[in-house]
C-alpha cells in the first residue's frame, strides 16, 4: 500500500514537474533570452498565451467601420500588429498559447528567412481549422515530399510535361489534397484580388479611365481581350500591383526555425514561428514614401528592387506556383469587364477590409456597373 501511494505521488510530482517546465519555466527562458536582444512584446501568460488579447482586438476591430474611402487598413485586418509594432517596434515576440512568434516587418531579415533554401526554416503547417480545406497540399508540405510535388505541379503551370528519370506519380488522395490546394488558393485568392481592383478603380475613376483608354488601343471596341498583347496593358499590370500592395491576399507568411539559427543579429531559438507582417511591409512610409497608404499605381510604372518588400505571391524557393497564371487570369478579366462597362461604387457600400482566410470586404463589395 506504501509502495502504491509512493510511486503515486511521484507520478504526480513528475506531470507536474513536467507541466511547470513547460508552461513556466520554457516560455520565460524563452522571453528573457529574446528581451538580452533587445526584442520585447507582450508579456506571456500561461497556457494561453496571448490568444485572449489578439481575439480582443479582432473583436474591436471587426466593430468599428473605417470611417470612409481610405486604405490605411493595417489596424483593422492585422490589428494586433499594428498595436504592438507601435509599442515595441516591428520587431518582437508574442505567444499562442506556450508557442514564441516572432514577427518581423523589415526588408532584410523577411528576405534571410524566406529565401532561404537550406533547411534552417520550414513551413508552419495547417491548423485544425485550415487543414480540412487544403489537405496535405503543396502549402503544407516540408522536405523531399515538398520538392516532389513541387515537381509535378509545376509541369501544370508551365504547360509542359516532363520526365524525370522514372515518371513522378501522385497518389489519388494526393491528386485530391492539390485540387483542394489550386482551388481555395487559386479561386479564393484571384477573386478577391479582382474584386479589390474593382473596388479601387470604382473609388479612382481617373485610373478608371486610363486603364480603359489602353484596353480600347490594343483590343479595340469589340474584340475580347486575350493572352496575346498582355505585356502591352502596362497601366493595367500597373492597377494590379498596386491592388496586391494595398490588399494583398494574405496579410502573413510563416516559418518556423528547425535549428538554432543566427537572423541577422538576433539569435533565434530552434521551434520559434517566424510571421512576416506582409500588410505592414506593404503599407510602410518608409519604405513606400508618405503615400504608402494611397492608391498610386504610378509606382510601379519603372522596375524597382522590390525583394522584400513587395511579396503578395511570397519570396523564395515556395513562391506561389500559380503566380504568373494568377496575373494573366487577372489581367485578361479585369480587361474584359473595364472594355465592357464603366462602374462605380454603391451608395450602400462600406469599406470594411477584414481578413478570412484572405482579405475581402467583410459587407461585401457593392459596385453599379453600367454598359458601354
Amino acid at each position: 500500500m506504501h509502495l502504491l501511494l509512493l510511486a503515486l505521488f511521484v507520478s504526480i510530482a513528475i506531470l507536474v514537474f513536467k507541466s511547470v517546465h513547460s508552461i513556466i519555466w520554457v516560455p520565460w527562458r524563452i522571453q528573457q533570452h529574446f528581451k538580452t536582444q533587445g526584442i520585447g512584446g507582450p508579456g506571456y501568460r500561461p497556457i494561453s498565451g496571448n490568444v485572449g488579447e489578439l481575439q480582443r482586438m479582432y473583436a474591436e476591430a471587426q466593430s468599428k467601420s473605417m470611417g470612409g474611402l481610405q486604405h490605411d487598413i493595417l489596424h483593422r485586418v492585422l490589428p494586433y500588429y499594428s498595436r504592438w509594432s507601435g509599442a515595441y517596434g516591428k520587431t518582437f515576440i508574442w505567444w499562442v498559447g506556450t508557442k514564441p512568434r516572432l514577427a518581423l516587418a523589415d526588408p532584410e531579415p523577411i528576405k534571410e528567412v524566406f529565401l532561404n533554401t537550406g533547411v534552417s526554416y520550414d513551413k508552419v503547417g495547417f491548423s485544425p481549422l485550415t487543414r480540412p480545406l487544403f489537405g496535405d497540399g503543396l502549402g503544407g508540405l516540408n522536405g523531399e515530399k515538398w520538392a516532389l510535388h513541387r515537381r509535378i505541379t509545376n509541369q501544370a503551370f508551365n504547360m509542359e510535361r516532363v520526365k524525370h528519370g522514372e515518371e513522378e506519380k501522385l497518389t489519388v488522395q494526393e491528386v485530391i489534397d492539390e485540387c483542394k490546394t489550386f482551388y481555395f488558393a487559386g479561386k479564393e485568392t484571384t477573386g478577391n484580388l479582382l474584386t479589390w481592383a474593382l473596388v479601387l478603380l470604382a473609388m479612382h475613376q481617373e485610373w478608371q479611365t486610363k486603364a480603359r483608354e489602353e484596353v480600347v488601343q490594343v483590343y479595340g471596341h469589340t474584340m475580347s481581350p486575350s493572352a496575346d498583347n498582355l505585356r502591352e496593358l502596362k497601366i493595367v499590370g500597373m492597377i494590379i500591383n498596386e491592388t496586391l500592395r494595398l490588399y494583398p491576399p494574405t496579410q502573413t507568411m510563416s516559418r518556423v526555425s528547425t535549428k538554432n539559427v543566427m537572423l541577422g543579429r538576433v539569435d533565434v531559438p530552434a521551434g520559434t514561428e517566424i510571421y512576416s507582417a506582409m500588410i505592414g511591409v506593404h503599407h510602410d512610409t518608409q519604405i513606400w514614401g508618405e503615400d504608402a497608404n494611397e492608391f498610386n499605381p504610378l509606382r510601379f510604372k519603372e522596375p524597382r528592387n522590390q525583394l522584400g518588400s513587395f511579396f503578395p505571391f511570397g519570396l523564395g524557393p515556395r513562391i506561389c506556383i500559380g503566380q504568373n497564371f494568377a496575373m494573366m487570369e487577372a489581367k485578361i478579366v479585369l480587361a474584359m469587364i473595364i472594355q465592357q462597362y464603366s462602374f462605380v461604387l454603391s451608395p450602400t457600400y462600406v469599406h470594411a477590409p477584414t481578413q478570412i482566410l484572405t482579405l475581402q470586404p467583410q459587407y461585401g463589395a457593392h459596385i453599379l456597373f453600367t454598359r458601354i
